[in-house]
């Protein structure tokens, strides 16, 4: 029942008092649908072609001379090699040591940046005594902290870690505050005519209001990450997708830097289709407990 109310004082009136709906809203939206269907199937298509259209014009100008494969190797060599590496093992071990590193840092990095970001946008000390400390690490030279990061936690997986965390607590921290900030007041004076408890709020009323501001900090954040976790690889990496590459640029291998490189964009391109999908199934979830 809360939830209702809670929903309705969000919604626009009529001039009589009653609440307005969409009665007009199906219509439209099935007009809009039917319209839309031939659009997304072209845009789908052209998603598919555009990898495709790039390959065939760097194997064109690879093949015609015009790009040295001392610069940039085809993509047929590329294929080559990514199928070596795999058979070999290399390939796959190496992938899965830099998705631990990005997992373990990532992790830590969110879980401190929703507490924070909690106790900062509800909490007007938390504000007055954290935030200022968060601007000023969001402008610091992050790239500038691994000296200090190596001389701090040596050379091992720690300093790694560590950068992917700080990277990934960023932007999710002030995505979260803002969202916590953004919340309607009229909403909050609802909740607390209604006399709900701590519990209560949090889940009928800062949940559903901040999702969309966490989900972007959350693709943000993952993308930091991993951009991360490409210069803590080159930081005396003995395995990873980074160790290919510093070995790789030893032999003047520039094809196995493509490969590795090609690893790293297919994982921010999983990672970002995994919280787009998340995305989602929480905008249902949270319309469907405002319908309800």
């Amino acid at each position: 029942m809360s939830v209702d109310v809670v929903t309705q004082a969000a919604r626009p009136t009529a001039d009589d008092g009653t609440t307005t709906t969409a009665a007009a809203s199906p219509p439209r939206h099935r007009r809009r649908g039917a319209g839309h269907s031939t659009g997304d199937v072209v845009l789908r298509v052209l998603r598919l072609l555009s990898p495709v259209i790039l390959v065939g014009v760097w194997q064109l100008a690879s093949a015609t001379g015009v790009l040295p494969a001392s610069t940039l190797p085809p993509p047929s060599v590329v294929a080559e090699t990514a199928g070596w590496l795999w058979e070999s093992g290399q390939l796959s071990e190496a992938i899965l040591v830099s998705l631990r590193r990005a997992a373990i840092g990532f992790l830590l990095g969110g879980g401190i940046a929703l507490v924070l970001g909690t106790v900062v946008g509800l909490s007007r000390i938390g504000d007055a005594l954290l935030d200022p400390y968060m601007q000023m690490l969001r402008m610091l030279p992050l790239f500038g902290l691994v000296p200090l990061f190596i001389i701090w936690f040596g050379i091992k997986e720690e300093p790694k870690i560590y950068l992917v965390a700080l990277f990934s607590l960023v932007p999710l921290y002030l995505n979260l505050v803002a969202a916590l900030r953004g919340v309607d007041p009229d909403l909050k004076e609802v909740a607390r005519a209604l006399r709900l408890n701590r519990l209560e709020r949090v889940r009928h009323l800062y949940v559903p209001a901040v999702l969309p501001g966490v989900l972007v900090g959350l693709r943000q954040s993952l993308g930091a990450a991993l951009v991360a976790l490409v210069v803590a690889e080159q930081v005396n990496a003995g395995a990873g997708l980074g160790y290919l590459i510093n070995n790789a640029r030893d032999f003047l291998r520039t094809d196995i830097i493509v490969v590795a490189l090609l690893c790293y964009a297919v994982l921010g391109l999983l990672t970002d289709a995994l919280v787009r999908a998340l995305e989602r199934a929480a905008v249902r979830w949270r319309d469907e407990g405002v319908q309800r």
